[in-house]
């Protein structure tokens, strides 16, 4: 069904089967409805059956299988779904992470249109449907004394929303508004937040509260909710996003942090820019920046109409609330920036400035998207802006990202020079920063449902010599990476989604963020990955049809991350009946050695070092696995970030500080080689790290400067001699002429060396993976999931994500297969 009908079927006199589903609260809430003339005319809606139950914490674990109960009930199959529908919220995080995801995986393996709701639009019409009329106020738990509340209208036509846009406030506070009032008395509470804070209502007198049954969204009252929206939305599952009212923990306290009136006492040199290739950044606008943007200001617009806001003026913006500015700055100059302010459900853009000689390289669409994407987080709907209609350049720039004109100032910047009013939806349906060649998290750019050419006689015999393909599917950090494997274990697509530039202002990767990107870069991974492997092939793109099972990658991990993966995994086999198969994150680095040396067999001892690991593992056989130790505190990678955290050089903390290293010497400051003589494999870096942190506290507070490149060589080398010593101490305990390495830390250059030219001295052959599949990748897993296709080796749709996996867990000991070095560079 074409996407751009579905919504003229219903008004038409058609109808549409939608598989509704919402785990935004504890409620799972899940249906199988009909929407259109032929339903029972209350708003077009026929519920076939329904599977809503209470499932606190379970829903990943339910969802799917209650979806195929519901199907079954309603004497149907997935075939039979037009459309699926999802809760978007606002409620528990992760829950309607949980429901978006599957919703996603559904979507894409049907090809049909994904639309959204609002969960308290649902408790509405839940309400409605059950009779209830008068104002009604939906209160929604949002955890930390807070809530999310809306005030309806219910009459016989249904239920009108008397609100703009859903938003988060104190319990308190939404005592103290509700009781204010004047309508108070004809006012009824419902809602699951009236669990924890009904007795603070009703001593403000709010006691009018509709029956516990009503508090949770159901499936129903989300199909009414969507029946009688205005705005269905465009059914493409790239766009279907959460509502979250907020920006995440880390995010607030960094615009707190930003936002002190004193300035930060951490200077900024620039060095991190400078070592690490990246000369333009984006960061939140401080205090700091002030005095730099209102001369930044002043001199764009020396001559114009417009006055040029003072330096105050910037800071009052700053200390409100609903406001987002980004500062766009090279080697610590601010070369431009934006920002503006939450009105209603619309955020208007009030200021974009670029330096003169920095203007068309893309720089103000980066600002603008950044703002844009902040605005959704914080729920607004629309975003607009006002331009010079003479500002050809402006206004390219504007449209590429979507914006069109909603109407006209006259006169606005002078005479002749009227001032055009730009809207666009959100999320913003194209990135400024997407491309094809490095996917970044981002709505979809392509029309949904994707269109596939025909195939000829070539491509259909390339894709039975291929013969089994697997698509695999890896979560577990901060990339979002998927791959498709053929029978013969050759990769035909590989893509990776990284949202480090989220990460990289905090030093570390934020889970909340991570797993809020891998929701929205998820479905235009999955097209792309088709899209390559099809193109490896000779057509268009693969569609679900050409696979035979879904590998994903389900502990260890972010477990807000993971169940990202897993949802959608599950979501699209339910909806083609493909076979699911589990993966060990852990041992999809370790298989990754197989793309170097694809003759590597048991027995052989791999060190995996990564930012989350690191530990030396005796391979006994395939899928026969013995920890011989592991870290005691930090791993590498970990310990890699935190020092250069430490010496503000920015994240990943890796790449920059073994650039510096090759630079140093590795004798000059001498650091404790922790747990080196410990006469067994364990290993312990926070002694290391403190140990660093010290001597640059020391430093400082004598005023001498720190020879950075000798801190880095002295540093790598106290991580590295600790390393190879012990994995040279398990290879001559095991007896094994085969050594690997696995993982992000596997990639630095230095490691390499050194454990190629101890080993090379005992005529042990060392094995690294080429340095594209080191850090998450969907090519490794894709190895793990088809091994255990071929071994039969399935998982029920039950799956959920184990953060604390242990490795070994989902193995198989059928070999895996490899079909050559891979890719033909390292």
């Amino acid at each position: 069904m074409q996407t751009d009908s579905v919504t003229s079927d219903v008004t038409d006199g058609g109808t549409l089967t939608v598989l509704a589903v919402d785990t935004s609260t504890d409620m799972l809430a899940c249906a199988v409805a009909r929407i259109g003339a032929q339903a029972d005319g209350a708003r077009g809606v026929d519920v076939l059956a329904s599977g809503d139950h209470l499932c606190r914490r379970h829903a990943n674990e339910q969802l799917v299988n209650t979806a195929l109960d519901c199907l079954s009930q309603a004497g149907l199959a997935m075939g039979d779904v037009d459309a699926v529908l999802v809760g978007r919220g606002p409620g528990s995080f992760t829950g309607v992470r949980i429901g978006i995801a599957t919703a996603k995986g559904l979507a894409c393996g049907l090809g049909s249109a994904l639309y959204g709701a609002s969960t308290l639009d649902a408790v509405a019409w839940g309400a409605w449907s059950a009779g209830e009329r008068g104002l009604v106020a939906v209160v929604g738990d949002a955890m930390r004394g807070e809530v999310y509340p809306g005030v309806y209208l219910l009459d016989d036509a249904g239920a009108h929303r008397t609100f703009d846009a859903e938003r988060v406030v104190k319990a308190d506070e939404a005592v103290r508004e509700l009781a204010a009032r004047t309508d108070v008395s004809e006012l009824a509470l419902t809602g699951d937040g009236l669990k924890k804070y009904r007795d603070r209502f009703e001593a403000a007198g709010l006691t009018r509260v509709l029956d516990e049954s009503l508090w949770h969204p159901t499936a129903q009252g989300l199909a009414r909710a969507w029946a009688a929206s205005p705005a269905r939305g465009s059914g493409d599952p790239a766009l279907v996003l959460p509502i979250y009212t907020r920006l995440s923990d880390a995010e607030e306290n960094e615009r707190k942090r930003l936002g002190l009136k004193a300035p930060a006492s951490v200077e900024v040199t620039g060095v991190d820019d400078a070592l690490a290739d990246r000369h333009l950044q984006l960061r939140p606008m401080s205090v700091n920046d002030l005095p730099a943007v209102a001369a930044l200001e002043s001199d764009s617009y020396a001559g114009a109409a417009h006055t040029p806001w003072s330096e105050r003026m910037f800071y009052d913006e700053l200390s409100q609330p609903g406001r987002s500015w980004w500062v766009a700055h090279d080697l610590g100059t601010i070369i431009g920036f934006a920002g503006g302010q939450l009105a209603g459900d619309d955020f208007e853009v009030t200021d974009v400035v670029v330096a003169r000689d920095r203007r068309r390289q893309g720089i103000a669409s980066r600002l603008v998207s950044r703002i844009c994407y902040d605005a959704h987080v914080l729920n607004a709907a629309t975003a607009s802006l006002e331009v010079d209609e003479k500002n050809a350049p402006a206004r390219a720039a504007y449209a590429s990202l979507g914006f069109e004109e909603a109407g006209r100032r006259r006169a606005y910047y002078g005479e002749g020079h009227d001032a055009l009013i730009l809207k666009v939806a959100l999320p913003l349906a194209a990135d400024a920063e997407h491309t094809l060649d490095h996917v970044e998290p981002s709505a979809s750019i392509r029309p949904w449902p994707i269109q596939v050419g025909e195939r000829d006689a070539t491509v259909r015999e390339r894709l039975a010599s291929a013969g089994d393909l697997v698509l695999s599917i890896e979560s577990s950090c901060d990339e979002t990476a998927m791959a498709v494997i053929d029978s013969h274990g050759e990769i035909c697509a590989n893509v990776v989604a990284t949202s480090i530039d989220f990460h990289a202002r905090f030093g570390g990767v934020v889970p909340e963020i991570a797993s809020r990107k891998h929701v929205e870069a998820i479905v235009g991974v999955f097209e792309e990955v088709m899209a390559q492997a099809g193109r490896h092939f000779g057509c268009d793109t693969l569609t679900p049809a050409d696979l035979s099972c879904v590998g994903v990658t389900a502990g260890p991990g972010l477990v807000g991350a993971l169940v990202v993966g897993v949802a959608f995994a599950k979501g699209l086999c339910a909806a083609t009946g493909l076979p699911l198969t589990a993966v060990n994150h852990l041992e999809g680095h370790l298989l990754a050695n197989l793309f170097e040396t694809p003759d590597l067999k048991p027995p052989f001892v791999a060190s995996l070092v990564s930012g989350g690991n690191t530990m030396l593992v005796h391979v006994r056989d395939w899928g026969d696995y013995q920890v011989l130790g592991a870290t005691i505190d930090d791993a590498v990678g970990e310990a890699f970030d935190k020092v250069a955290k430490a010496l503000g050089l920015g994240y990943p903390g890796g790449p920059v500080i073994s650039k510096l290293a090759a630079k140093g010497k590795k004798k000059a400051i001498h650091f404790p080689r922790a747990m080196m003589h410990s006469h067994d494999y364990r290993f312990s870096l926070s002694g290391l790290k403190t140990a660093v942190i010290t001597y640059i506290e020391g430093e400082n507070k004598a005023g001498r400067p720190i020879n950075l490149p000798d801190l880095a060589a002295s540093f790598e080398a106290a991580v590295i001699d600790v390393q190879v010593s012990k994995a040279i101490a398990a290879v001559d305990e095991t007896g094994v002429s085969d050594f690997c390495v696995g993982g992000g830390v596997a990639a630095n250059p230095q490691l390499r060396a050194e454990y190629r030219k101890k080993f090379g001295r005992r005529g042990v052959r060392v094995t690294v993976p080429p340095m594209v599949v080191c850090g998450d990748n969907g090519a490794m897993i894709a190895v793990a999931a088809l091994r255990n296709y071929r071994a039969g080796k399935f998982a029920d749709l039950s799956l959920d994500a184990n953060p604390n996996a242990k490795l070994g867990c989902w193995s198989s000991n059928e070999k895996p297969v490899v079909s050559g070095p891979w890719p033909n560079k390292a």
